[in-house]
């Protein structure tokens, strides 16, 4: 047992060892990557730096050329007006910021200027002598009794004769410059061929200078700060304790600019560099310790596995006998739950049937008024017709037949509305014409409303309301909306009904009542729900159910709410809209 411990013992310490390798050489490789990278955004930016700084310094080279060729210095060179060239180069100073603008002549000794004093001798700057050769001269420096930082240009002014009648010198202000630009995210800063930071965003670094024949730079004066610098990957660190708007390692990058004799350079702090390569070598040391830590308690878990496995075959097969036991009773039990589902949509059925067979029956005082008085009618038509056969008056006889027509068609119609009303049956949604289905229910309940001197308002439009539904079902709803309210008006002083059909989108019906209103509007809807008293014969409480579930069906809304009068009913039913092919 000691010796298979001391095996893995040595194979977990072989697989550490590994892992620290990789993981060192893949920081090694990731860290050379990110140096290349932070070498690639550290040029971009020295050079978007460096283009900054040329671009505005040829702004004081520009104006300097063009102030060479102005009348006013022409005239100051024949010996004109000095305050009017030294109103204009003050001008000029104060519009671009500028040192200085002044105007030698050919000796090198001053004539006008912004701010420079009078007597000034600058023949021995190597500018003002390139320019007296008719070149344009730059510099940088203090060269002149002006305070602040300085960067030179010198224009020559020509003659009509094209010999040169003296030079214009600007004096950029470099302390300016540095102004818009100090602060930024990386250290940049442009030195001299002597090694001196003639500008730079970070101010503690103006005025220092590099190193002889070593990289790094020291300050003018005092102890010089720690610093340390290596190579890596063809890259030059540098290794600072400069303060902390420093970077305490920087990679350091250069670029000439001939154009004005600098050397611009950029410190780019390494550390992202260093903490992305260690993430991706921790990456991988923790991608291969979980791995090997998992197949360490795989190797370990097997040993376990094959000991548990037969215990728990024998689990296993003791849970599936009950479970299949349990399946049978759950079997059984939906079996018996989908036949009393099956119940309960026939009861349900059932119960819908004698609610309308109900209604019938309460309709049935008005239906046999309606019906014995066409009978009577007919009776008194035919008898009078074969007294009129037998006097010879065959056109009074056959007026009278006609009426018999009328009211046999009549009671027809009524007959008719009863026995779909009555039928048990499922449609199909299309096309009916909603008026025609209000007329038959108005119809219907004609005989109740008039034995219970109850006045209906209706006013049928002048042609038909088609709507989505079926005209059974539909016919249905309005048949037990209106004996619901004739029911409600039973003991009302004043019992009007009034019936409202308005054509749109959607299609809308109220059913108005003059009755006492409804105790719960938001509970009329639900099944077995009803207003009259436990045990009255005169419903279930189905009926407003069911026409709430036929006008759902059909995409509608019912609802209900009291009025100052009673109770109103309103349907909204969705239009019919043809389908047109393509």
């Amino acid at each position: 047992m000691k010796s298979g411990f001391l095996k893995r013992l040595a194979i977990v310490l072989t697989f550490l060892a590994a892992v620290a390798v990789l993981s060192g050489g893949l920081w090694r490789y990731a860290y050379l990557q990110a140096l290349d990278q932070l070498a690639l955004q550290g040029q971009a930016d020295l050079a978007l730096a460096s283009d900054r700084l040329v671009g505005q310094l040829q702004r004081y080279r520009q104006m300097a050329v063009l102030l060479a060729d102005h009348p006013v210095v022409e005239a100051l060179a024949a010996g004109g007006d000095v305050q009017a060239a030294t109103d204009l180069f003050l001008a000029a100073a104060d519009k671009t910021a500028a040192l200085d603008v002044m105007f030698l002549d050919t000796a090198g000794r001053l004539m006008a200027a912004a701010h420079a004093p009078p007597g000034l001798d600058l023949s021995a700057t190597p500018y003002v002598k390139r320019a007296g050769h008719g070149a344009l001269g730059w510099a940088h420096g203090s060269s002149t009794p002006l305070e602040g930082r300085a960067f030179y240009y010198a224009a020559p002014s020509f003659a009509a004769d094209g010999r040169v009648r003296g030079s214009l010198v600007v004096a950029a202000d470099l302390s300016a410059i540095e102004d818009a630009w100090r602060g930024g995210l990386r250290a940049v800063f442009f030195t001299d061929p002597a090694g001196r930071v003639i500008v730079s965003n970070r101010s503690e670094l103006v005025d220092w200078t590099r190193l002889p024949g070593a990289p790094g730079l020291e300050p003018p004066a005092g102890q010089a700060p720690p610093f340390d610098s290596y190579e890596t990957g063809g890259h030059e660190v540098w290794q600072l304790g400069w303060g902390p708007y420093l970077p305490r390692n920087a990679l350091h990058l250069t670029q000439a600019l001939p154009v004005i004799g600098l050397t611009g350079e950029v410190l780019m702090d390494v550390a992202p560099a260093r903490r992305l390569a260690l993430l991706q070598a921790a990456a991988l040391a923790g991608l291969f310790l979980a791995f090997g830590a998992v197949l360490f308690l795989v190797t370990e878990r097997r040993r376990t596995l094959a000991r548990l496995n037969t215990e728990l075959e024998d689990r296993v097969a003791r849970r599936t006998a009950a479970l299949s036991e349990i399946n049978e009773a759950l079997r059984a039990e939906a079996e018996e739950r989908a036949q009393a589902q099956v119940a309960l949509a026939r009861a349900q059925a059932d119960l819908a049937q004698a609610g309308k067979l109900s209604a019938l029956g309460k309709m049935s005082a008005g239906i046999s008024h309606e019906l014995n008085q066409p009978l009577m009618a007919i009776r008194s038509f035919a008898e009078n017709a074969v007294q009129f056969m037998e006097r010879g008056q065959p056109q009074k006889a056959a007026d009278n037949l006609a009426r018999i027509s009328d009211m046999a068609r009549r009671m027809g119609r009524i007959i008719k509305n009863l026995r779909a009303f009555s039928m048990q049956q499922s449609e199909p949604v299309k096309q009916v014409d909603l008026a025609a289905v209000l007329d038959s229910s108005i119809e219907m309940i004609a005989g109740r409303a008039a034995a219970m001197e109850v006045a209906v308002h209706y006013d049928p439009p002048p042609g038909p309301v088609w709507v989505r539904g079926g005209e059974v079902r539909l016919g249905q709803v309005f048949a037990n909306l209106i004996t619901n309210a004739l029911d409600a008006m039973a003991d009302a002083p004043v019992r009007r009904l009034s019936i409202d059909l308005s054509a749109g989108d959607p299609v809308r019906i109220e059913v108005r009542d003059t009755g006492p209103g409804v105790e719960a509007p938001e509970k009329v809807f639900d099944p077995f729900y009803s207003t009259k008293e436990v045990g009255a014969s005169e419903g279930m409480g189905l009926g407003l159910s069911i026409s709430y579930g036929i006008i759902q069906g059909f995409g509608g809304e019912i609802r209900v709410r009291n009025t100052d009068a009673g109770a109103c009913f309103t349907v909204e039913l969705r239009p019919w809209q043809q389908q047109v092919a393509a």
